[in-house]
């Protein structure tokens, strides 16, 4: 398995009203799958072994000795295997009857948690048969009815199993109705180090509430910086009063990794990423530690997976090459769940419209600020009818309306030169004057061939020096427009370059205010996109999708003989869908690099994407070829970020200096590299 994932799984067994008999073989038939499937952990519903609703039954003294000897009987079931088991369970203890989950592995009940809140209102009435349960942990002698065997089980509310050989697992345990409260056990839970919440439920269905108990599971596990996996009753529950619908959901940090279908039962797997939660508490700093005090209310409950099946560090070191690449491939793409190639630009399209909308929100608003501190009333830009270009002129456009100022007095500059091809220059003046801002049309081959002349370059050495040598004079004409206006120069440079160092340092890596310094690569096309699906302008949208198919180049090359761009940044520095999807792994949550190598497998498998042609499928070597690439030029141009212009940011990445990357310039990537060399 892939460094930090666990598999889990939430089930929701067929079972029969009172027929514990019926219901233990449904659960250990479930447990034999599940570990079948790898699965670590899986939980199943409240009171799964008598079914939720037996009502008056609850005080019929055979129901719960059955219950409570096939408890024993599933945990016998357990021996030897390596998986915990949450089933929902009566407890009859000190005469009173407690509505519980119990954790079972390795051929024992390592704890009993009761539920705490017990609803009584509405189509509830379970203090007619239940007690509340309790935070203190008391420990109670038990004798199993399957083997004979006597140990004593620690039985409260305050109890966290975490497991010696996966030292990101913690698991708890609340009930049902203990997560719609204002005050969730949970919640102390996770202060006290849990990373895993199991829930057992038995939430009936009425009209809309399966949208409301997506978002509390979901919004949950966001508040929790944790895993939540919560297991609803389904099929089998009496129907007298009530339907239960199931609606299994596995929950990571605000996100739902797994839904089950309402009014079906089932087996749901996915693997969750506790290394990612360990990170995420981490970097928040304002989640707070562990409370020792806390803890110390807590019994603390250990146990051991036998860590040979599930730990990839125990790969023989003296397997080959081939032979581990294959391994870490099949290990990708066995990932239970689905990995989104495209981090930054959301799949679904109405999602994406309004992440747009409120990214080019954003983009003017910082614009339209800076203008009015200055009391600047001119911007200049540098056009090509690239992307990135045409993306900062629109949002300059629109800080423009929004400060009621005249769009003439926004400047466009089309500095043509070696490079350019009709195409973008055609579209950079198309873009311009739909936008009615003023088109400058000033050509730079005279003055840099004057330059080479001034420098000792051969015109015909296309090195680095020919290119740089046209970015630089294309800045230093930005500039002094811009004097002459009274105006200041809009950066045009995107994320993705900014991370790759993919920029003239004091060419187009310099300007007055860097609009797109927050926007990657990838979702600089969509917004491109968005203004041309919503725009009411023909002739407008007709130019930015042409913008938008266009090769991504800095035209600095000469075109190719019959007029085309011969310079494809993505040739050159590899493509962006990756570098993006690395970026993103890396800044956001600081994964190793063998970890984003693997998560890239997966998320730019076919066996991922299904029938999607939202992204491109790569092979293994071409993600290795990139990965490293990526790491080399990230370390050594951190000193073009550390000198960047101020600019907004507009989501959870970004490289400002004065933000989120404070790294040293001349930091070492041996570390990294070694990694990735050490995978292949």
């Amino acid at each position: 398995m892939i460094e930090g994932f666990i598999r889990v799984a939430s089930a929701t067994p067929g079972i029969k009203v009172a027929d514990v008999s019926h219901n233990k073989e449904a659960i250990i038939s479930n447990i034999v799958e599940a570990e079948k499937q790898g699965v670590k952990l899986i939980v199943f519903p409240e009171l799964a072994l008598t079914a939720y609703t037996c009502a008056d039954l609850f005080h019929q003294t055979i129901l719960i000795d059955k219950a409570e000897k096939a408890l024993d009987e599933i945990a016998e079931e357990t021996k030897g295997r390596e998986i915990v088991v949450v089933v929902g369970t009566t407890w009859y203890t000190d005469h009173k009857l407690y509505n519980t989950a119990a954790v079972l592995h390795d051929g024992r009940i390592l704890a009993i948690i009761p539920k705490k809140n017990l609803p009584n209102y509405g189509e509830f009435y379970e203090r007619r048969w239940f007690n509340p349960g309790s935070e203190a942990v008391r420990f109670l002698k038990h004798r199993s009815k399957a083997t004979g065997e006597t140990y004593e089980i620690p039985f409260g509310m305050n109890i966290l199993l975490e497991a010696e050989d996966f030292k990101d697992f913690v698991l708890a345990a609340e009930i049902c109705e203990d997560v719609w409260v204002p005050e969730t056990p949970s919640t102390k839970h996770a202060l006290a180090g849990a990373t895993v919440i199991a829930n057992t439920s038995a939430s009936d269905e009425t009209v809309g509430k399966d949208s409301y108990r997506r978002e509390l599971i979901r919004s949950t596990s966001a508040r929790l910086v944790a895993a939540y996996i919560y297991t609803n009753a389904g099929d089998g529950e009496s129907t007298t009063d009530l339907v239960f619908g199931g609606q299994d959901i596995i929950a990571e940090n605000g996100s739902i990794v797994k839904e089950g279908k309402r009014f079906e039962t089932g087996l749901y797997i996915a693997d969750i990423d506790l290394r990612k939660l360990d990170q995420e508490r981490s970097r928040t700093t304002t989640y707070p530690s562990v409370s020792e005090e806390l803890r110390e209310k807590y019994e603390i409950v250990r146990f051991s997976f036998k860590p040979e099946k599930f730990e990839s560090e125990t790969e023989d070191s003296e397997a080959s090459g081939e032979a581990v690449g294959e391994k870490l491939l099949a290990e990708a793409l066995d990932l239970r769940r689905y990995i989104d190639p495209k981090p930054f630009v959301p799949g679904n399209q109405q999602e994406r419209t309004r992440r747009c909308n409120e990214i080019f929100t954003i983009q003017a608003l910082g614009l339209k600020k800076r203008l009015e501190h200055i009391g600047c009333k001119t911007a200049v830009i540098g056009i090509s009818g690239g992307l990135d270009s045409t993306l900062a002129l629109l949002v300059t456009a629109r800080a423009f309306d929004l400060l009621g100022l005249p769009r003439e007095n926004i400047i466009s500059v089309t500095m043509p030169a070696f490079g350019t091809t009709d195409r973008t220059y055609n579209n950079a003046v198309t873009l311009t004057k739909s936008l009615n801002a003023t088109l400058r049309e000033i050509n730079i081959k005279e003055s840099v061939l004057l330059h080479f002349r001034d420098i000792g370059h051969d015109p015909e050495d296309h090195s680095v020096t020919y290119e740089n040598s046209q970015a630089r004079e294309r800045t230093q004409i930005l500039m002094d427009i811009a004097n002459q206006t009274d105006g200041i120069v809009i950066g045009t440079g995107d994320l993705s370059e900014l991370a790759l160092g993919w920029a003239t340092y004091n060419g187009d890596h310099m300007s007055m205010y860097a609009v797109n310094a927050g926007v990657p690569k990838t979702l600089v096309r969509y917004l491109v996109k968005y203004v041309a699906d919503t725009s009411e302008d023909k002739a407008l949208s007709s130019c930015l999708y042409d913008i938008f198919d266009t090769p991504v180049s800095p035209e600095l090359l000469p075109p190719t003989g019959d007029g085309k761009i011969s310079q494809k940044t993505e040739d050159l520095v590899g493509p962006y869908e990756l570098h993006d999807f690395f970026l993103y792994q890396i800044m956001r949550f600081g994964f190793s690099p063998k970890k984003v190598y693997m998560l890239a497998l997966k998320a730019f498998s076919r066996e991922n994407q299904g029938d999607s042609d939202d992204a491109e499928i790569y092979d293994a070597d071409e993600i290795f070829k990139w990965l490293n690439k990526f790491y080399w030029r990230f370390f050594t141009q951190q000193f073009k970020r550390s000198c960047l212009p101020d600019g907004p940011k507009v989501g959870s990445v970004a490289v400002s200096p004065r933000g989120d990357l404070r790294m040293p310039s001349d930091a070492v990537v041996k570390l990294w590299i070694e990694e990735l060399k050490e995978l292949r």
